[in-house]
C-alpha cells in the first residue's frame, strides 16, 4: 500500500483526496520509484477539472523524482538505488511510491536535486520542445512569452536569453514582472496595467515578434495574433484562462499570413530516443548554470487541493512541488 492523491469525479480542487492505494510488485518492464518530490502543473488541474479527460477514478499529477526501489522482469536501464525523474506516463504522480514503465524514466544527474528534478521535467522539457523544436529560436529573434513568471516561463526566459533572443514576457503584477526580468526577460509587460499588444508593437518598432508562446489561452489569443510579425508563429500550449474559442482561419491571413500550432509535450517524447535527447538538452543547460531551477512553494502531499487553489488563483510564481 502507498498513500496517493485520487479523485473519483471531476470538479474543483476539493474532489482530490489522500487515499491508501494498493501497490503491487513492478510488472515486466516496470520500476518502482519511491518519490522524493512531485511536480505541480496546470496540466494536472485540466485533468482534475475534466477539461482533459482521464478515466475515473484517477490519480493526479504527471511529474516526479525519486529513487528506484525495485525492478520488474526484463528491466535493463535501471537498478535499485538509481536516481530518476520523469514527466508523463500514467497519470498519478501525486503519490509516495508508484510503478512506472522504465522507458518513461530518465536518470537524474547527481548535480540536480530531487526537488529540482520534480520541478523541471515537465516544465523544462516543455520549454525545450517549444524553443528548440516547434520554433527553433535563434539569436536576434524577438519572442513573446506569456506567463513569464510561472514555472515554465522562468525556465523559458533564462533559456531564451542564453540563445540570444530578445525576450518579451507578460505577467499579472509588477512583482511578477520583476521576477521575470531577473530571470532573463529583456522586457516584461504587466497585462493588468497596459495593453500588451500595443507595448509589443512599440518594443519591436511596429514589426511584431517572430513567435508567441501562449499557455494562457482564451484571454490572450487575439492579442497574441496581433503581436506577430508577418509569417509569424503562434504556439498555443495551454489553457490557463480557458480554451481558445473556435476561430475562422482567415484571421491568420488577415494578420500577415500567420501560422498557428497546438503542440503537446507527450507527442514530442513518445519515442524513447526523443525523450532521451530532449531530457539531455535540459539537463545540460541546467548543469551549465545558464538555467536555474528554483522551487518557490512546497506542500505536503495531503495539501494537493491547496496547491491547485493557489495555482489556479494566480497566487504562485515559479515552480511548486508536493513532498510525500
Amino acid at each position: 500500500m502507498a498513500k496517493a492523491i485520487r479523485f473519483h469525479a471531476c470538479g474543483g480542487p476539493e474532489v482530490m483526496r489522500l487515499e491508501e492505494v494498493p501497490l503491487g510488485a513492478p510488472g515486466p518492464g516496470e520500476v518502482r520509484v519511491r518519490q522524493e518530490a512531485c511536480g505541480v502543473n496546470f496540466l494536472d488541474t485540466y485533468q482534475r477539472s475534466g477539461l482533459y479527460k482521464v478515466p475515473l477514478p484517477s490519480g493526479a499529477g504527471n511529474e516526479g523524482a525519486g529513487i528506484v526501489e525495485e525492478t520488474g522482469p526484463g528491466v535493463s536501464r535501471f537498478r535499485p538505488g538509481d536516481r530518476v525523474a520523469y514527466a508523463g506516463g500514467p497519470v498519478g504522480a501525486y503519490a509516495e511510491a508508484r510503478n512506472l514503465p522504465e522507458d518513461r524514466l530518465c536518470a537524474l544527474p547527481g548535480g540536480i536535486s530531487f526537488e529540482q528534478g520534480a520541478a523541471m521535467m515537465l516544465k523544462g522539457m516543455t520549454v525545450q520542445y517549444l524553443i528548440r523544436r516547434t520554433y527553433r529560436v535563434k539569436a536576434g529573434d524577438a519572442v513573446l512569452f506569456h506567463a513569464a513568471s510561472g514555472g515554465v516561463g522562468l525556465i523559458a526566459c533564462q533559456w531564451l536569453k542564453a540563445l540570444g533572443a530578445t525576450v518579451i514576457g507578460t505577467a499579472g503584477s509588477e512583482e511578477k514582472c520583476e521576477l521575470a526580468r531577473r530571470h532573463g526577460a529583456d522586457h516584461c509587460i504587466n497585462y493588468r496595467a497596459e495593453d500588451f499588444t500595443e507595448r509589443v508593437r512599440a518594443l519591436t518598432g511596429g514589426e511584431g515578434v517572430s513567435v508567441v508562446y501562449d499557455s494562457v489561452g482564451r484571454d490572450t489569443f487575439l492579442g497574441s495574433i496581433k503581436s506577430l510579425r508577418p509569417f509569424g508563429l503562434l504556439v498555443s500550449f495551454g489553457n490557463a484562462s480557458g480554451p481558445v474559442a473556435p476561430f475562422e482561419p482567415g484571421l491568420l491571413a488577415q494578420n500577415g499570413s500567420l501560422y498557428f500550432t497546438r503542440p503537446t509535450l507527450f507527442t514530442h517524447i513518445a519515442r524513447r530516443e526523443d525523450l532521451e535527447a530532449i531530457s539531455k538538452d535540459l539537463f545540460d543547460i541546467v548543469l551549465s548554470g545558464q538555467v536555474r531551477i528554483e522551487v518557490a512553494r512546497r506542500y505536503a502531499l495531503a495539501d494537493a487541493p491547496q496547491a491547485h487553489r493557489d495555482l489556479e488563483g494566480r497566487l504562485t510564481h515559479g515552480a511548486s512541488i508536493l513532498v510525500p
